[in-house]
């Protein structure tokens, strides 16, 4: 479970706390689909990243999960050399894959290791740092911004994708429980995300204004602007597929935070024979907002 979406960007810490300990390498079939749901916000925030980074040596991918992103990149710059920067191996072996297939493997290469320090090991300073939802995986976010920010090269430009809206994928009335599961949802995945927060390694509460934080790491001209995915009903199979995990994983990992009602609720719209289902029925879309926040290393 996670924060609104599943993250999948960086790693599986595995310091004890089974509840908000996450397997990415078990995800990686979840994150490719999520990912290539999201392709057109995605391809949108590097139209608009475009703009202000004309022409990228290094992109950097900070915790890019199984390459999804990352190959968009290298199709978006084709001048730059992308790497993919990941602490679980198996999700890289399948970005080199993906980078292949795209033809894009040789503008591609792939880095293993945690957050933030493993980015000591770049051959050059990156043209373009990009980290979506992969920052609040670490304990000290503020820290995690300055070693960020201290491998841009001068000019260099740090896009952070933090925060947006939560995911609606049906209506507040669906005819089956109480109204208004969704809003129920969000409160339970906000108390996981608090407790993940908690459980990291040397966590640091910090008030998340991302534009501020990004100038106390001695970036400056902070600029941020959201995307919307917006998919209406009826939805794709593909929509429906996502949509599906998405409660599943919910369904697993907040079981006892939700009352009987809502659980038998969430068994109608995960059963596939059940006209009721989010595989049936005809109401279900995909409508979020993701917000990208970026900064500049000054020359």
């Amino acid at each position: 479970m996670a924060h609104h979406h599943q993250h999948g960007h960086n790693h599986n810490h595995n310091h004890g706390h089974e509840d908000t300990d996450i397997d990415w390498a078990a995800m990686a079939p979840h994150l490719e689909a999520q990912a290539e749901l999201l392709a057109p916000v995605y391809e949108r925030a590097m139209a608009w990243l475009a703009k202000e980074v004309t022409e990228p040596g290094l992109i950097v991918d900070a915790g890019s999960g199984p390459g999804v992103v990352s190959c968009l990149f290298a199709e978006a710059f084709p001048g730059a050399r992308v790497m993919a920067v990941d602490g679980t191996e198996p999700l890289l072996e399948r970005a080199r894959d993906r980078a292949a297939r795209q033809g894009v493997g040789d503008r591609f290469g792939t880095l293993a290791g945690e957050l933030p320090c493993v980015l000591d090991e770049l051959d050059y300073p990156a043209d373009l740092l990009w980290a979506s939802r992969s920052l609040h995986h670490l304990g000290d976010q503020r820290a995690g911004l300055a070693a960020f920010a201290a491998r841009l090269a001068p000019g260099g430009t740090l896009a952070l994708l933090e925060g947006g809206l939560p995911s609606r994928f049906l209506p507040r009335d669906i005819g089956i429980g109480r109204p208004g599961l969704q809003a129920r949802l969000d409160v339970v995945e906000e108390e996981w995300f608090a407790r993940m927060r908690a459980d990291l390694p040397g966590a640091v509460a910090v008030t998340e204004d991302w534009p501020a934080l990004l100038a106390a790491a001695g970036l400056k001209h902070t600029r941020t602007r959201s995307f919307l995915l917006d998919l209406p009903a009826p939805a794709s199979d593909r929509a429906r597929a996502y949509i599906a995990t998405t409660l599943s994983r919910v369904r697993e990992a907040a079981a006892d935070a939700l009352d009987a009602d809502d659980r038998a609720t969430l068994d109608r719209l995960l059963d596939p024979a059940d006209p009721a289902s989010v595989h049936l029925r005809p109401d279900v879309f995909v409508l979020s907002a993701y917000t990208v926040h970026t900064a500049v290393r000054p020359v």
